[in-house]
C-alpha cells in the first residue's frame, strides 16, 4: 500500500529565530579559533603576545585581519541560515528564494543604487551630527568612542597598494559581506518576522533595525537601517534575494572604488566627507527618483511575477 508523502512542516517562526541565534554564536566561536589559527600559521606566536595591536588594526596584519574578517562573515552571517534550511530539511535555493533574476531588474537594481546615493550620503551627514542629552553624556562618549574604532579598522581595511588589494577587498568589504548578510537577515531573519507577525512590511523594518544595530556604529545607524529596509522590499517584492545581494554589493564595492580613488590620487580616505557639497535639492532630487524607480521595480517584478 502507497501512502501519500507529506513534507514535514517548519518549525515555528520563534524556533526558528532561535535556531539562528544559536548557530551564529557556534559559528562565531568556531571561526573565531580558524582565525587565530589562521594568523598564528601567519605571522607566527607573536601575533599571540601582540593581542592588542590584532584590536585597533595594526596594518602589519592586515592581510591576517582580513583573512580574520572573512571567517567571521561566514561563521557569523552565511553559516547560520545554511544550517537551519538543512535543519528544515528544506533546499537552500528554495527555502530563502533563490529564483533566477531577470536582466532588466538587475539593471534596475544597479540604477537605483545609484540614484540614491546622494540621499543616502545626506542621511550619514546628519546621523553624524546626532547629539545626545547630558545626563546620557556617559553613553555618547562610549558611542563615538566605538564609532571611532570601526573607522580607524574602516580605513585600514579599505587600504589599497594596488590592483591585487583593490579586488581582494572588492571581495572582502563588498561581496562576500553582501551574500552572507542577506541571507542572514533578509533570507533569514526578514522570513522568520513576516512568519511571526504575517506583515512584510513589521519584518522588513524590524530586520532592518537589526542589521543596523549589529554593526555597532550608532553614528552610521539611519543610513544602514535605510538600506536594510530597501534591501528588505527588494527581496519582498520578487521573492529572490539575488537583488538583495546586488544592491547590497553596489553599496559596498561604491566604497571600495572611491577608496581606491582617493588613494590613487594622493587623498585621505575621509576627503569625501570634508568635500561633499552637494546642494539641498539635489538630495531631494535623488529621494524622489529613488522611490519613483523602486515602485516602477515593483510594477516590473510584479509584472514578471504575472507572466511566471
Amino acid at each position: 500500500m502507497n501512502f501519500p508523502y507529506q513534507e514535514k512542516p517548519e518549525n515555528t517562526a520563534y524556533l526558528q529565530l532561535l535556531m539562528l541565534c544559536g548557530y551564529a554564536l557556534a559559528g562565531l566561536l568556531l571561526c573565531s579559533v580558524l582565525g587565530f589559527i589562521v594568523l598564528y600559521l601567519m605571522y607566527g606566536e607573536v601575533v599571540l603576545l601582540d593581542m592588542a595591536a590584532l584590536t585597533v588594526g595594526d596594518s602589519k596584519y592586515l592581510n591576517g585581519l582580513k583573512v580574520f574578517q572573512i571567517l567571521s562573515s561566514v561563521g557569523l552571517f552565511l553559516a547560520p541560515p545554511l544550517f537551519l534550511a538543512l535543519t528544515e530539511r528544506k533546499k537552500i535555493k528554495d527555502f530563502y528564494g533563490f529564483k533566477k533574476p531577470a536582466l532588466p531588474l538587475l539593471g534596475l537594481v544597479i540604477l537605483i543604487m545609484v540614484v540614491t546615493m546622494p540621499f543616502m550620503e545626506w542621511t550619514a551627514l546628519w546621523n553624524q551630527q546626532m547629539h545626545l542629552p547630558d545626563f546620557l553624556k556617559s553613553v555618547e562618549v562610549w558611542m563615538k568612542e566605538k564609532e571611532g574604532e570601526a573607522m580607524r579598522m574602516t580605513f585600514i581595511f579599505l587600504k589599497i597598494d594596488g590592483i591585487g588589494d583593490f579586488l581582494f577587498n572588492l571581495l572582502t568589504i563588498a561581496l562576500i559581506p553582501a551574500v552572507a548578510e542577506e541571507l542572514m537577515f533578509r533570507g533569514g531573519v526578514q522570513r522568520a518576522f513576516q512568519r511571526m507577525f504575517n506583515n512584510p512590511h513589521v519584518a522588513i523594518w524590524l530586520a532592518a533595525f537589526i542589521f543596523s544595530a549589529i554593526h555597532l556604529q550608532f553614528y552610521g545607524f539611519l543610513p544602514r537601517l535605510l538600506l536594510g529596509v530597501l534591501f528588505g522590499y527588494l527581496y519582498l517584492w520578487t521573492g529572490s534575494l539575488w537583488y538583495a545581494m546586488l544592491a547590497h554589493f553596489v553599496n559596498n564595492a561604491y566604497a571600495v572604488c572611491i577608496a581606491w580613488y582617493l588613494q590613487a590620487n594622493h587623498l585621505p580616505l575621509n576627503q569625501t566627507e570634508a568635500t561633499l557639497n552637494t546642494p539641498w535639492y539635489g538630495y531631494v532630487i535623488s529621494l524622489l527618483a529613488g522611490i519613483y524607480l523602486l515602485f516602477y521595480y515593483k510594477n516590473k517584478a510584479n509584472y514578471g511575477k504575472q507572466l511566471g
